[in-house]
């Protein structure tokens, strides 16, 4: 790479730390890469970690010694989260979002980059300190949140699918029952997807009585994988406690009331915010 201005060199740096999260990057690989003395690289990263955590962009964690170096941990602070989920709240509860059987339009949200980027940084942050090896969700639109929580924990995603697909190889499948339908479905996951006793972080878009996580967390024990936590944008208040089929969570939003007659909504912070 050729010789940049320090100011430059700073520009380079923080994007390079936001690309590889988690990722312990020895500081030779900046020396290198700038043709620069450690020294001056460990300036530029003490003044890359003020304005990381000044601004509520996470941390950077230095870790001395010969196998040490720096790493940056994505975190939000609790204000900034209950300013963001605040404002989808305020999204959520626009009445039009009402669509026939009571349910609830969410998918411009969760087609919204910007929007994914922030509920998935508030996850991760939920998860903080978990040994976490994947992020898994079932198709389809948990999807994005999936993702953005994995961009922010520098993990893979693991999909699982509602029917088997071919293309998928050999699959383990099990039956679950709907918490809100009492229905049952089907699900599956690649034998390849996921090794065994796998740390697993299940995300997930909505849940109601929680029977499609439920059935996660049991497709989980085929594969002898934990499950690390759960973390879901949306939870429906219509359930009672004891027809929950899944009570360790965290959520970011939580619909207290969704009244087709009256083309009401109201939707609170979620249990993050409870802890």
């Amino acid at each position: 790479m050729k010789k940049l201005k320090r100011s430059q060199r700073l520009v380079d740096m923080t994007q390079f730390l936001l690309e590889k999260p988690h990722d312990l990057l020895p500081l030779s690989t900046f020396a290198d890469r700038y043709g620069a003395a450690k020294s001056s690289i460990s300036e530029d990263l003490a003044i890359i970690k003020e304005v990381f955590e000044g601004e509520g962009m996470g941390e950077l964690q230095t870790l001395a010694g010969a196998a040490g170096g720096v790493r940056y941990i994505p975190r939000m602070p609790t204000d900034m989260a209950l300013a963001f989920v605040k404002h989808l709240c305020g999204e959520l509860e626009q009445s039009d979002r009402i669509l026939p059987g009571g349910y609830l339009y969410m998918s411009d949200l969760l087609g919204l980059p910007s929007v994914m980027e922030q509920a998935g940084k508030i996850i991760a942050t939920a998860f903080y300190g978990v040994e976490i090896d994947v992020v898994m969700t079932v198709e389809t639109k948990g999807i994005p949140l999936a993702y953005a929580t994995a961009a922010q924990l520098g993990l893979p995603v693991v999909l699982v699918r509602r029917d088997h697909q071919v293309t998928e190889g050999s699959a383990v499948s099990i039956n679950y029952v709907s918490g809100s339908h009492k229905s049952i479905h089907t699900m599956s996951l690649s034998r390849r997807a996921l090794r065994e006793k796998s740390r697993v972080l299940i995300v997930d878009d909505f849940m109601k009585a929680g029977g499609t996580v439920r059935g996660m967390v049991d497709l989980l024990g085929e594969f002898n994988a934990q499950v690390a936590g759960v973390g879901v944008l949306v939870e429906s208040g219509a359930v009672e406690t004891e027809e929950r089929l899944l009570h360790d969570y965290v959520s970011l939003v939580k619909l207290t009331e969704v009244d087709s007659r009256e083309r009401r909504i109201s939707a609170h912070p979620g249990n993050y915010f409870s802890s």
